[in-house]
Protein backbone atom coordinates (compact mmCIF):
# COMPACT_ATOMS: atom_id res chain seq x y z
CA UNK A 1 0.00 0.00 0.00
CA UNK A 2 1.39 3.39 -0.99
CA UNK A 3 1.80 5.77 1.94
CA UNK A 4 1.44 9.52 1.50
CA UNK A 5 3.04 11.67 4.19
CA UNK A 6 1.48 15.13 4.25
CA UNK A 7 3.62 18.01 5.55
CA UNK A 8 1.61 21.18 6.22
CA UNK A 9 2.68 24.78 5.67
CA UNK A 10 3.24 27.84 7.82
CA UNK A 11 0.84 28.98 10.50
CA UNK A 12 -1.31 25.82 10.50
CA UNK A 13 -2.50 24.77 13.95
CA UNK A 14 -5.46 22.89 15.37
CA UNK A 15 -8.34 22.77 14.67
CA UNK A 16 -7.38 23.92 11.17
CA UNK A 17 -4.85 21.15 10.72
CA UNK A 18 -7.39 18.36 11.23
CA UNK A 19 -9.74 19.98 8.73
CA UNK A 20 -6.89 20.35 6.22
CA UNK A 21 -5.77 16.75 6.69
CA UNK A 22 -9.34 15.53 6.20
CA UNK A 23 -9.62 17.48 2.97
CA UNK A 24 -6.29 16.14 1.65
CA UNK A 25 -7.25 12.58 2.58
CA UNK A 26 -10.64 12.79 0.88
CA UNK A 27 -9.16 14.54 -2.16
CA UNK A 28 -6.64 11.77 -2.71
CA UNK A 29 -9.20 9.04 -2.04
CA UNK A 30 -11.47 10.51 -4.71
CA UNK A 31 -8.69 9.92 -7.24
CA UNK A 32 -7.40 6.59 -6.01
CA UNK A 33 -8.49 4.20 -3.29
CA UNK A 34 -6.24 2.28 -0.95
CA UNK A 35 -3.83 5.10 -0.14
CA UNK A 36 -2.59 5.49 3.41
CA UNK A 37 -2.33 9.17 4.34
CA UNK A 38 -0.19 10.03 7.35
CA UNK A 39 0.28 13.53 8.76
CA UNK A 40 3.50 15.14 9.81
CA UNK A 41 2.08 17.78 12.12
CA UNK A 42 5.25 19.71 12.88
CA UNK A 43 3.31 22.80 13.99
CA UNK A 44 2.49 21.27 17.37
CA UNK A 45 6.00 20.17 18.27
CA UNK A 46 8.20 22.71 16.49
CA UNK A 47 6.04 25.62 15.37
CA UNK A 48 6.68 29.16 16.57
CA UNK A 49 4.95 30.48 19.68
CA UNK A 50 5.08 33.77 21.54
CA UNK A 51 6.68 32.36 24.66
CA UNK A 52 6.21 35.54 26.69
CA UNK A 53 2.62 36.11 25.57
CA UNK A 54 3.52 38.80 23.06
CA UNK A 55 5.73 40.97 25.26
CA UNK A 56 7.80 41.88 22.18
CA UNK A 57 4.83 43.39 20.32
CA UNK A 58 4.49 47.20 20.53
CA UNK A 59 0.99 48.39 21.49
CA UNK A 60 -1.17 50.20 19.00
CA UNK A 61 -1.71 53.95 19.54
CA UNK A 62 -4.59 54.55 21.91
CA UNK A 63 -4.20 51.21 23.68
CA UNK A 64 -2.58 50.36 27.00
CA UNK A 65 1.02 49.23 27.24
CA UNK A 66 1.90 46.02 28.97
CA UNK A 67 3.98 45.71 32.11
CA UNK A 68 2.33 48.70 33.80
CA UNK A 69 3.92 51.34 31.58
CA UNK A 70 0.72 53.31 31.21
CA UNK A 71 -1.38 54.22 28.18
CA UNK A 72 0.02 55.02 24.79
CA UNK A 73 -0.87 58.44 23.47
CA UNK A 74 -3.22 59.00 20.55
CA UNK A 75 -2.08 58.63 16.98
CA UNK A 76 -0.20 61.90 16.29
CA UNK A 77 -1.48 61.86 12.74
CA UNK A 78 -5.01 62.46 13.99
CA UNK A 79 -6.16 59.20 12.45
CA UNK A 80 -5.03 60.12 8.93
CA UNK A 81 -2.28 57.50 8.71
CA UNK A 82 -4.84 54.93 7.61
CA UNK A 83 -6.08 57.34 4.95
CA UNK A 84 -2.57 57.73 3.56
CA UNK A 85 -2.35 53.93 3.41
CA UNK A 86 -5.38 53.99 1.12
CA UNK A 87 -3.79 56.66 -1.06
CA UNK A 88 -0.49 54.78 -1.33
CA UNK A 89 -2.48 51.83 -2.61
CA UNK A 90 -4.49 54.03 -5.00
CA UNK A 91 -3.37 57.66 -5.32
CA UNK A 92 -6.67 58.45 -7.09
CA UNK A 93 -8.88 57.11 -4.28
CA UNK A 94 -9.94 60.56 -3.03
CA UNK A 95 -10.41 61.75 -6.59
CA UNK A 96 -12.91 58.92 -7.13
CA UNK A 97 -14.59 59.71 -3.80
CA UNK A 98 -15.07 63.34 -4.77
CA UNK A 99 -16.22 62.47 -8.29
CA UNK A 100 -18.81 60.08 -6.87
CA UNK A 101 -20.30 62.97 -4.90
CA UNK A 102 -20.65 65.29 -7.86
CA UNK A 103 -24.14 66.15 -8.97
CA UNK A 104 -25.55 66.18 -12.49
CA UNK A 105 -23.93 68.48 -14.99
CA UNK A 106 -25.32 72.02 -14.96
CA UNK A 107 -25.36 74.59 -17.71
CA UNK A 108 -22.75 77.28 -17.20
CA UNK A 109 -23.10 80.96 -18.07
CA UNK A 110 -21.76 81.82 -21.52
CA UNK A 111 -18.03 82.44 -21.49
CA UNK A 112 -17.41 80.86 -18.08
CA UNK A 113 -14.65 78.28 -17.86
CA UNK A 114 -15.29 74.91 -16.23
CA UNK A 115 -13.38 74.34 -12.93
CA UNK A 116 -11.33 71.53 -14.46
CA UNK A 117 -9.81 73.95 -16.98
CA UNK A 118 -8.19 76.00 -14.22
CA UNK A 119 -6.83 73.01 -12.30
CA UNK A 120 -5.49 71.44 -15.49
CA UNK A 121 -3.63 74.63 -16.26
CA UNK A 122 -2.16 74.69 -12.75
CA UNK A 123 -1.13 71.04 -12.97
CA UNK A 124 0.50 71.67 -16.33
CA UNK A 125 2.43 74.60 -14.84
CA UNK A 126 3.46 72.40 -11.91
CA UNK A 127 4.70 69.70 -14.27
CA UNK A 128 6.81 72.29 -16.07
CA UNK A 129 8.76 72.87 -12.84
CA UNK A 130 10.05 69.30 -12.91
CA UNK A 131 10.68 67.45 -9.66
CA UNK A 132 11.89 70.44 -7.63
CA UNK A 133 8.62 71.20 -5.73
CA UNK A 134 8.71 67.69 -4.23
CA UNK A 135 12.42 66.95 -4.25
CA UNK A 136 12.30 65.44 -0.73
CA UNK A 137 10.01 62.68 -1.99
CA UNK A 138 12.12 61.65 -4.96
CA UNK A 139 11.61 61.92 -8.71
CA UNK A 140 8.37 61.71 -10.68
CA UNK A 141 6.35 64.82 -9.82
CA UNK A 142 6.21 66.10 -13.40
CA UNK A 143 4.91 62.76 -14.68
CA UNK A 144 2.42 62.47 -11.81
CA UNK A 145 1.05 65.97 -12.42
CA UNK A 146 0.69 65.29 -16.14
CA UNK A 147 -1.15 62.02 -15.46
CA UNK A 148 -3.48 63.66 -12.95
CA UNK A 149 -4.30 66.47 -15.39
CA UNK A 150 -5.39 63.85 -17.94
CA UNK A 151 -7.35 61.68 -15.50
CA UNK A 152 -11.00 61.16 -16.59
CA UNK A 153 -12.29 61.77 -13.05
CA UNK A 154 -10.64 65.17 -12.80
CA UNK A 155 -13.63 67.00 -14.28
CA UNK A 156 -16.36 65.45 -12.08
CA UNK A 157 -14.23 65.88 -8.95
CA UNK A 158 -13.47 69.51 -9.78
CA UNK A 159 -17.19 70.14 -10.31
CA UNK A 160 -17.95 68.66 -6.87
CA UNK A 161 -15.41 70.72 -4.90
CA UNK A 162 -14.34 74.30 -4.60
CA UNK A 163 -10.96 75.27 -6.08
CA UNK A 164 -9.17 75.34 -2.71
CA UNK A 165 -10.60 71.99 -1.64
CA UNK A 166 -9.65 70.40 -4.91
CA UNK A 167 -6.13 71.86 -4.74
CA UNK A 168 -5.44 70.00 -1.50
CA UNK A 169 -7.00 66.81 -2.84
CA UNK A 170 -4.78 67.02 -5.92
CA UNK A 171 -1.70 67.67 -3.79
CA UNK A 172 -2.40 64.59 -1.66
CA UNK A 173 -2.85 62.52 -4.81
CA UNK A 174 0.47 63.69 -6.22
CA UNK A 175 2.31 63.15 -2.93
CA UNK A 176 0.83 59.68 -2.54
CA UNK A 177 1.80 58.81 -6.10
CA UNK A 178 5.46 59.70 -5.45
CA UNK A 179 5.62 57.67 -2.24
CA UNK A 180 3.76 54.76 -3.85
CA UNK A 181 6.32 54.76 -6.68
CA UNK A 182 9.13 54.68 -4.12
CA UNK A 183 7.50 51.76 -2.33
CA UNK A 184 7.00 49.90 -5.62
CA UNK A 185 10.69 50.40 -6.39
CA UNK A 186 11.63 49.00 -2.94
CA UNK A 187 13.37 52.27 -2.10
CA UNK A 188 15.22 52.01 1.23
CA UNK A 189 14.33 55.64 1.95
CA UNK A 190 10.75 56.80 2.48
CA UNK A 191 10.13 60.23 4.02
CA UNK A 192 8.54 60.57 7.43
CA UNK A 193 5.00 61.88 7.71
CA UNK A 194 6.14 65.38 8.67
CA UNK A 195 8.10 65.74 5.44
CA UNK A 196 5.26 64.24 3.41
CA UNK A 197 2.79 66.71 4.91
CA UNK A 198 5.09 69.69 4.34
CA UNK A 199 5.49 68.78 0.67
CA UNK A 200 1.72 68.30 0.35
CA UNK A 201 1.12 71.78 1.79
CA UNK A 202 3.68 73.29 -0.58
CA UNK A 203 2.08 71.67 -3.62
CA UNK A 204 -1.47 72.50 -2.53
CA UNK A 205 -0.59 76.17 -2.12
CA UNK A 206 1.00 76.13 -5.56
CA UNK A 207 -2.30 74.79 -6.90
CA UNK A 208 -4.29 77.59 -5.29
CA UNK A 209 -5.09 76.45 -1.75
CA UNK A 210 -4.77 78.88 1.19
CA UNK A 211 -1.88 78.41 3.58
CA UNK A 212 -2.18 75.82 6.33
CA UNK A 213 -3.94 77.17 9.39
CA UNK A 214 -6.85 78.66 7.45
CA UNK A 215 -10.21 76.95 7.32
CA UNK A 216 -10.07 73.97 5.02
CA UNK A 217 -13.68 72.80 5.21
CA UNK A 218 -14.48 69.89 2.95
CA UNK A 219 -10.84 69.02 2.38
CA UNK A 220 -10.49 67.68 5.92
CA UNK A 221 -13.81 65.88 5.61
CA UNK A 222 -12.63 63.97 2.56
CA UNK A 223 -9.46 62.82 4.27
CA UNK A 224 -11.38 61.79 7.38
CA UNK A 225 -13.80 59.86 5.20
CA UNK A 226 -10.97 58.03 3.47
CA UNK A 227 -9.37 57.42 6.87
CA UNK A 228 -12.57 55.94 8.26
CA UNK A 229 -12.87 53.62 5.27
CA UNK A 230 -9.24 52.58 5.68
CA UNK A 231 -9.62 52.03 9.42
CA UNK A 232 -12.62 49.78 8.89
CA UNK A 233 -10.71 47.83 6.26
CA UNK A 234 -7.77 47.36 8.63
CA UNK A 235 -10.06 46.23 11.42
CA UNK A 236 -11.66 43.67 9.12
CA UNK A 237 -8.25 42.39 8.08
CA UNK A 238 -6.55 42.56 11.49
CA UNK A 239 -7.02 38.88 12.24
CA UNK A 240 -5.76 37.89 8.80
CA UNK A 241 -2.81 40.27 9.06
CA UNK A 242 -1.90 38.94 12.50
CA UNK A 243 -2.09 35.35 11.35
CA UNK A 244 -0.03 36.19 8.27
CA UNK A 245 2.83 37.44 10.43
CA UNK A 246 2.54 35.10 13.42
CA UNK A 247 2.83 32.19 13.67
CA UNK A 248 3.44 31.97 9.90
CA UNK A 249 6.47 34.27 9.77
CA UNK A 250 7.70 32.85 13.06
CA UNK A 251 7.50 29.32 11.66
CA UNK A 252 9.74 30.26 8.73
CA UNK A 253 12.31 32.01 10.91
CA UNK A 254 12.27 29.17 13.42
CA UNK A 255 12.80 26.58 10.70
CA UNK A 256 15.66 28.47 9.08
CA UNK A 257 17.39 28.90 12.45
CA UNK A 258 16.50 25.59 14.16
CA UNK A 259 15.38 23.32 11.34
CA UNK A 260 17.16 20.11 12.39
CA UNK A 261 14.32 19.12 14.72
CA UNK A 262 11.75 19.60 11.92
CA UNK A 263 13.78 17.38 9.57
CA UNK A 264 14.57 14.74 12.19
CA UNK A 265 10.88 14.27 12.95
CA UNK A 266 9.97 13.82 9.30
CA UNK A 267 12.90 11.49 8.70
CA UNK A 268 11.87 9.29 11.62
CA UNK A 269 8.28 9.09 10.35
CA UNK A 270 9.24 8.17 6.77
CA UNK A 271 11.96 5.71 7.85
CA UNK A 272 9.40 3.74 9.83
CA UNK A 273 7.10 3.13 6.85
CA UNK A 274 7.04 0.39 4.26
CA UNK A 275 7.87 1.67 0.78
CA UNK A 276 6.70 3.14 -1.46
CA UNK A 277 6.23 6.47 0.30
CA UNK A 278 5.32 9.82 -1.26
CA UNK A 279 6.19 12.93 0.75
CA UNK A 280 3.82 15.81 -0.05
CA UNK A 281 4.65 19.25 1.36
CA UNK A 282 2.82 22.56 1.08
CA UNK A 283 4.69 25.88 1.31
CA UNK A 284 7.16 25.60 4.22
CA UNK A 285 6.18 21.93 4.39
CA UNK A 286 7.68 21.53 0.92
CA UNK A 287 10.92 23.12 2.08
CA UNK A 288 11.06 20.77 5.07
CA UNK A 289 10.40 17.77 2.82
CA UNK A 290 13.01 18.84 0.25
CA UNK A 291 15.65 19.56 2.87
CA UNK A 292 15.01 16.24 4.60
CA UNK A 293 15.36 14.23 1.39
CA UNK A 294 18.50 16.13 0.38
CA UNK A 295 20.23 15.82 3.76
CA UNK A 296 20.63 12.03 3.60
CA UNK A 297 19.14 9.12 1.63
CA UNK A 298 15.68 7.91 2.60
CA UNK A 299 15.15 4.81 0.45
CA UNK A 300 11.50 4.51 1.54
CA UNK A 301 10.64 7.73 -0.31
CA UNK A 302 9.81 7.21 -3.98
CA UNK A 303 8.28 10.61 -4.71
CA UNK A 304 8.62 14.18 -3.48
CA UNK A 305 5.70 16.54 -4.15
CA UNK A 306 6.04 20.24 -3.34
CA UNK A 307 2.94 22.42 -3.62
CA UNK A 308 3.13 26.21 -3.67
CA UNK A 309 6.60 25.96 -2.18
CA UNK A 310 9.61 28.25 -1.97
CA UNK A 311 12.30 25.56 -2.01
CA UNK A 312 13.61 26.44 -5.49
CA UNK A 313 13.78 30.13 -4.59
CA UNK A 314 15.67 29.44 -1.37
CA UNK A 315 18.13 27.26 -3.30
CA UNK A 316 18.72 29.87 -5.99
CA UNK A 317 19.15 32.64 -3.41
CA UNK A 318 21.58 30.58 -1.33
CA UNK A 319 19.17 30.19 1.59
CA UNK A 320 18.20 26.49 1.43
CA UNK A 321 19.80 24.89 4.51
CA UNK A 322 20.63 21.54 2.88
CA UNK A 323 22.02 22.59 -0.50
CA UNK A 324 23.81 25.71 -1.69
CA UNK A 325 23.63 26.90 -5.29
CA UNK A 326 25.11 25.75 -7.67
CA UNK A 327 25.56 22.31 -6.10
CA UNK A 328 23.48 19.69 -7.96
CA UNK A 329 20.56 17.80 -6.49
CA UNK A 330 21.92 14.56 -4.95
CA UNK A 331 21.20 11.45 -7.01
CA UNK A 332 19.34 9.78 -4.15
CA UNK A 333 16.60 12.45 -4.05
CA UNK A 334 13.50 10.77 -5.54
CA UNK A 335 11.41 12.01 -8.45
CA UNK A 336 10.22 15.52 -7.70
CA UNK A 337 6.81 16.88 -8.75
CA UNK A 338 6.47 20.62 -8.15
CA UNK A 339 2.92 22.03 -8.37
CA UNK A 340 2.40 25.78 -8.51
CA UNK A 341 -0.41 28.21 -9.25
CA UNK A 342 0.76 31.01 -11.58
CA UNK A 343 -1.17 33.49 -9.41
CA UNK A 344 0.49 32.25 -6.20
CA UNK A 345 3.38 34.60 -5.51
CA UNK A 346 4.82 32.04 -3.07
CA UNK A 347 5.05 29.23 -5.63
CA UNK A 348 8.34 28.80 -7.51
CA UNK A 349 9.77 26.67 -10.33
CA UNK A 350 12.47 24.02 -10.01
CA UNK A 351 13.00 22.54 -13.48
CA UNK A 352 15.28 25.33 -14.63
CA UNK A 353 17.48 24.87 -11.57
CA UNK A 354 17.60 21.08 -11.66
CA UNK A 355 17.18 20.05 -15.32
CA UNK A 356 15.74 16.57 -15.70
CA UNK A 357 15.13 16.19 -11.96
CA UNK A 358 12.02 18.30 -11.38
CA UNK A 359 8.63 18.30 -13.11
CA UNK A 360 6.92 21.68 -12.77
CA UNK A 361 3.15 21.57 -13.29
CA UNK A 362 0.87 24.62 -13.22
CA UNK A 363 -2.51 24.30 -11.53
CA UNK A 364 -5.06 27.11 -11.71
CA UNK A 365 -7.22 27.56 -8.63
CA UNK A 366 -8.99 30.61 -10.05
CA UNK A 367 -8.07 32.74 -7.03
CA UNK A 368 -5.92 35.86 -6.73
CA UNK A 369 -3.02 36.03 -4.30
CA UNK A 370 -2.96 35.44 -1.33
CA UNK A 371 -6.04 33.22 -1.62
CA UNK A 372 -4.27 31.28 -4.38
CA UNK A 373 -1.69 30.07 -1.86
CA UNK A 374 -4.36 28.31 0.20
CA UNK A 375 -6.62 27.12 -2.63
CA UNK A 376 -4.52 24.14 -3.73
CA UNK A 377 -6.27 21.66 -1.46
CA UNK A 378 -9.73 22.39 -2.82
CA UNK A 379 -8.53 21.99 -6.41
CA UNK A 380 -9.18 18.47 -7.83
CA UNK A 381 -6.39 18.98 -10.38
CA UNK A 382 -3.82 18.98 -7.55
CA UNK A 383 -4.92 15.51 -6.44
CA UNK A 384 -5.02 14.20 -9.99
CA UNK A 385 -1.43 15.24 -10.61
CA UNK A 386 -0.25 13.76 -7.32
CA UNK A 387 -1.97 10.43 -7.95
CA UNK A 388 -0.68 10.29 -11.54
CA UNK A 389 2.88 10.48 -10.23
CA UNK A 390 2.59 8.12 -7.25
CA UNK A 391 5.04 5.21 -7.29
Amino acid sequence: MTAVVFVHGTGVREPGFSALLGRVTSGLAAQRGGLRVLPYYWGAAHGATLAADGASLPPRPGTTRGLGEGPVGPDPSGGTTAAWAVLYDDPYAELALAAAGSGPAVERPPGSAPPQQRIRALLTALAAQGDAPAAELGPGLARAATDLAAHPLLGPAADALGPADFAVLAARSLTARLIADALDADSPLVPVGETRDAVTDRISEGLGAPARGTERGLRSYLLRTAGAVASRAVERRRRALTEATHPAAGDILRYLSRGAAFRDGLRALVAGLEPPVAVVGHSLGGIIALDTLISAPLPQAGLLVTVGSQGPFLYESGSLPSLEHPAPLPSYVPAWLNLYDPRDLLGYLGAGLFPGRVTDVAVDGGQPFPAAHSAYWTNPAVYRHIVDHLP
